[in-house]
């Protein structure tokens, strides 16, 4: 019976399987499931055509609709007439000069707010003196209600765009703060302890041990905090603002226009699902094997 060379890289998982008490290893066919266990993924043209499937059938559903007069068009505008209001703005240039503005406070209020929350997810996970100064006072602001402080934040910075950012910014931090600290915390001990046993210094074992073991709890808590921001987005530009698409949808309602204000509506939900898929973009360059294959259950 030919036997296989066991590569160094194999070699470390034995010496961890042993430090952790765990049945080492003894080929590389051991960390392989049986084939009949494995199953391939989906073609990219599949899964990409189930996930549209649902939006194109509301969209279907809404076109029937729209023609055969079960919506009234003076409540919900037909397809046709939301594409061509948001072909009229996109023609004299208003599109634009709001949809700009937008993404510019939500690019800023994302930056700030997952940074914020990573930072102070990690320090509160990995010390207990940060989980005692840091998690209570987050916990607080967590429970207030972001329409709450919007008038607060109005009367201490005016109407300029630092309010508006700072909705975004905590938004984004609470749920990036929630699943980043549940993640570090929730590292499996043993592996902490063979990080050291190996001499890490603190650094190296955040980087090579704690994110990898944190890092899915960590992206939901960015697919959360995308979400999260969205939705601050639009508190924060419907009141006391010149510019954005909630000033345009603001501007519609008053004239009655609600075929712009479907319109707006519909920039939102697709911000919302480009947000989602660059989360599902990031999870397949950082964690490429729940891609690839996966065990039957």
């Amino acid at each position: 019976m030919t036997s296989t060379r066991i590569p160094s890289s194999t070699k470390k998982y034995v010496a961890i399987d042993a430090e952790l008490g765990r049945t080492p290893v003894a080929s590389v066919s051991d960390l392989v499931p049986p084939k009949t266990q494995i199953k391939r993924r989906q073609p990219t043209w599949v899964n990409f055509g189930l996930r549209a499937s649902g939006p194109i059938l509301l969209v279907l559903l809404w076109t029937l609709s729209s023609a055969s007069g079960a919506l009234s068009p003076q409540q919900f505008p037909a397809p046709w007439e939301v594409l061509n209001a948001l072909r009229d703005l996109a023609a004299n240039g208003t599109l634009w000069a709001n949809l700009s503005v937008s993404l510019q406070r939500a690019f800023i209020g994302i930056i700030i707010g997952v940074s914020i929350g990573f930072t102070l997810g990690t320090i509160s996970g990995l010390f207990r003196i940060g989980d005692q100064l840091i998690d209570p006072t987050v916990q607080i602001i967590r429970t207030v209600p972001v329409l709450a402080v919007t008038p607060l934040l109005i009367i201490w910075f005016g109407i300029d765009e630092l309010p508006k950012i700072i909705i975004i910014a905590l938004a984004a931090a609470m749920p990036t703060y929630i699943n980043t600290h549940l993640g570090v915390r929730h590292v499996d001990s043993k592996l902490l302890e063979s990080g050291r046993v190996h001499e890490l210094n603190t650094p190296q074992l955040v980087w090579t041990v704690i994110v990898p073991e944190a890092l899915p709890q960590m992206l939901l808590g960015l697919r959360i905090a995308m979400t999260g921001s969205l939705l601050a987005l639009v508190v924060a530009e419907l009141s006391n603002t010149r510019l954005g698409i909630g000033f345009l949808m603001t501007s519609a309602q008053q004239y009655f226009q609600t075929d712009i204000m479907v319109g707006c509506i519909l920039l939102y939900a697709i911000a919302g699902l480009s947000a989602d898929a660059f989360v599902r973009f990031l999870e397949r360059v950082f964690m490429p094997y729940k891609f690839h294959r996966g065990v039957k259950k």
